[in-house]
């Protein structure tokens, strides 16, 4: 080898030692797209932003799902200016379509599909036109963003639109993967996501994988219908359970945290904004107050569970632009079942509680008769027929004074103002039962 030659061997080792190896970061759009996704897919682009990426792969496979969630991914995407390529390896049909639509290269394999963009409901009865035409613009201003033909991007949501020599105007367009190509859709076909890497010049990048990790995986399961009408219902029950006792205990604090996790998880998907948390603690705070501070209940805890009841039914709803009756509907089902559901778990532990092993664990079961040698309190019999003010709120429970003396009593159930007016009604050992004396 001459010294020339050395020389530019030397330079060129310098040089692949020298340059830093290319990263390419890989997403996973899988399964049905809900609002769970978008959260993950932001912190991919995010990650590769930060490593200084050179390209994110995202590979779909997906017959699609919410619409919201995927303008949420769209938006996303489309706002890196990273190389973004969407590795289509076996469809990406319906919302699935526009987030491909939004990466600036589409790469499928060979027996792929992409399209079938109309706007359904649950039961996959065709929208509304004015659904239809927010989708048609989406995918038409996401088309011409990356340069692919809008009038394709239209067909796939409106059957309506007719592409000549591709459908008529009965079909709703779904393209396989060699009329993707054809027809200027996809930019190139592969057989894997190597072959794709050396079509882009980043065959030996170091490639990293995102996964979902386990916050994202709790939103996405809070975000469930059934586990968010769950968390409501044991919202329901704890405010109801503490609305009924005294004091602030364990029923109270689940119920909140079940509704803090409610809120939380909503904030985080974009359903639920600052303005319906700060209903919600606004709620609470005066049912706080109308347990803790104000006599009776008045305007206070009325007004509390009201702001408490919007502030659900807004974050359920969400926003954007696909609101309509059904949403509603299925927002007034979940809380009139939660509210339901908790009211039947507050009957059941109340009739049933009490007789179980676990709870006679925590309460005397022996009846101390004065046959046996035990006596009561030398005053409480003679209590019966009394009359006396309630000096705390009964909740049934509280405290109220007879002749001077403080002593614990509970009323038939009903709820009994403090200073009013009370009588006992009957005395059962220590428990002192009072009934309000009505002017």
């Amino acid at each position: 080898m001459s010294f020339f030659n050395k020389i530019i061997y030397i330079v060129l080792l310098t040089s692949a030692v020298l340059l830093p190896q290319k990263k390419v970061y890989v997403g996973l759009i899988d399964g049905e797209i809900d609002l769970g996704l978008a959260p993950y897919v932001r912190r991919v682009i995010s990650e590769a932003e930060k490593n200084n990426a050179d390209a994110i792969i995202f590979k779909i496979n997906t017959f699609g799902g919410r619409v919201d969630a995927a303008t949420q991914i769209k938006d996303a995407i489309l706002s890196t200016n990273i190389l973004t390529i969407a590795f289509i390896n076996n469809r990406a049909i319906s919302a699935g379509s526009l987030i491909a639509l939004s990466c600036k290269k589409i790469v499928m394999v060979p027996g792929s599909s992409i399209g079938a963009t109309t706007v359904v409901d649950q039961t996959g009865k065709k929208q509304s036109e004015k659904y239809q035409s927010y989708m048609r613009s989406e995918m038409r201003s996401t088309a011409e963003r990356n340069g692919r033909r809008t009038d394709i991007a239209e067909g796939m949501v409106d059957e309506r639109v007719v592409v000549e020599g591709l459908v008529d105007s009965t079909q709703l367009i779904t393209l396989t993967s060699k009329e993707a190509l054809n027809y200027g859709i996809a930019d190139t076909l592969v057989d894997n996501i190597h072959d794709l890497l050396a079509v882009y010049d980043l065959k030996d990048a170091e490639m990293v994988t995102l996964h979902q990790n386990w916050a994202e995986a709790v939103v996405r399961f809070l975000n469930n219908p059934i586990i968010s009408s769950i968390l409501i219902m044991i919202g329901f029950f704890g405010l109801l359970a503490e609305i009924k006792s005294p004091g602030w205990g364990m029923p109270g604090t689940a119920g909140l945290i079940a509704l803090v996790l409610f809120f939380g998880s909503s904030y985080i998907l974009e359903l639920a904004s600052i303005l319906e948390i700060l209903m919600f603690i606004g709620g609470i705070v005066l049912i706080l107050l109308e347990i803790f501070v104000i006599p009776g209940f008045g305007f206070a805890g009325i007004a509390g569970i009201i702001l408490v009841f919007v502030s659900l039914f807004l974050a359920l709803i969400g926003g954007g632009p696909f609101l309509d009756f059904e949403a509603i509907s299925i927002a007034i089902i979940q809380i009139s079942a939660a509210l339901l559901g908790a009211l039947l778990l507050v009957f059941i532990l109340a009739k049933y509680l009490p007789k179980t092993s676990v709870f006679k664990k925590f309460v005397l079961s022996v009846e101390e008769k004065t046959e046996h040698g035990f006596t009561s309190s030398n005053y409480k019999d003679d209590l019966l027929g009394k009359e006396g003010i309630a000096i705390t709120t009964l909740r049934p429970a509280g405290t109220a004074e007879f002749d001077g003396k403080r002593v614990d009593v509970v009323t038939e159930s009903e709820y009994i103002e403090q200073g009013k007016k009370i009588k006992v009604i009957e005395v059962e050992g220590m428990k002192v039962i009072v009934r309000e004396l009505k002017s």
